[in-house]
């Protein structure tokens, strides 16, 4: 018996600290400083299997996404970046967003959410990308922000607001 109760106690800070886990979807670390200066370059396929590589998209400003279908701020954060691709597509933003997930769970979210931006399948590459590009505690989602001649201008781990989003946009339409 006393053992039992023992062990029930000694459960309770346990589930304590995963349930607040859980409840913190909106970590906003600026990592800026630690974020490699320049675009790296990169190469990963789409989900009909054709490469794309960074320097498609250069002289954009490019908006790189690292998201998986599993993840709750992933998908919050999603319809944000399909309308902002939207809005500002025709004045030189790009969005790219790479699924650290299984391909066919990817496609099935893709057809869901009518993905208006070019969605890449990564892999442990692409996670060793993220952390070259400032995600140092391999979070997801993770979002960089690069200007048009490929500078690194904000990384940020956690899902992102429109209003940071637009605040760190804007100035560099």
């Amino acid at each position: 018996m006393n053992n039992r109760v023992i062990n029930n106690l000694l459960l309770i800070p346990l589930l304590l600290a995963l349930l607040i886990g859980c409840e913190q979807e909106k970590p906003k670390l600026n990592m800026t400083g630690k974020a490699e200066t320049q675009l790296p370059e990169f190469s990963f396929a789409d989900l009909e299997g054709v490469q794309h590589s960074s320097a498609e998209w250069k002289g954009k400003i490019l908006v790189v996404n690292y998201w998986a279908t599993w993840c709750p701020p992933c998908r919050k954060e999603m319809p944000l970046f399909i309308e902002t691709q939207k809005a500002y597509g025709d004045k030189g933003v790009q969005f790219v967003g790479i699924a650290i997930d299984d391909p066919h769970m990817v496609q099935d979210f893709v057809d869901v959410f009518d993905i208006n931006f070019p969605i890449l399948i990564g892999d442990a590459d692409a996670i060793r990308l993220s952390n070259r590009m400032g995600n140092r505690f391999d979070s997801l989602p993770f979002t960089a922000i690069f200007d048009r001649e490929g500078k690194t201008r904000h990384v940020q781990a956690g899902e992102m607001s429109q209003a940071h989003l637009d605040k760190q946009l804007i100035p560099l339409l």
